[in-house]
């Protein structure tokens, strides 16, 4: 691999819970919704111009990642997406919806709900998604 510098809006609006084999796992600062980025230790924008093998890895830990959520927080829906528009650096959203959370059935993005964890609150969500990831036998 390439070497890998993280887009500081993704630092500033996440943290550091574990590191898979091709990606880090961050946990979104949006305490409203259960969310965890997947950042691809690559300096690609778009999922296209990775290697194919690259390719594969991704999707296989978006399903360890969408297996991890699912058990976790049990959601009524999964919402994965590569957007990017605001930061072009390849990263993917994995975040658990219910059809009775304050937003649904619209989009995360500027709905204007932003909670925030507290310190406690922040370590034990990245404890236990730490813990899921590594029990996963995806």
């Amino acid at each position: 691999m390439t070497s890998f510098s993280l887009h500081p809006q993704i630092e500033a609006d996440s943290t550091f819970i574990t590191a898979l084999n091709l990606c880090q796992v961050r946990l979104h600062k949006n305490a409203a919704f259960p969310w965890i980025m997947l950042i691809p230790r690559v300096n690609v924008v778009e999922l296209v111009d990775m290697q194919p093998d690259e390719q594969q890895l991704l999707m296989q830990e978006i399903c360890t990642a969408s297996t991890v959520m699912r058990t976790l927080y049990k959601p009524t829906k999964l919402n994965i997406a590569t957007i990017g528009n605001a930061v072009s650096q390849i990263h993917v959203h994995v975040i658990a919806r219910y059809d009775t959370d304050k937003v649904w059935p619209r989009t995360v993005w500027y709905c204007g709900v932003e909670e925030e964890y507290t310190t406690r609150e922040e370590e034990q969500q990245i404890q236990l998604i730490k813990k899921a990831f590594s029990e996963c036998s995806c």
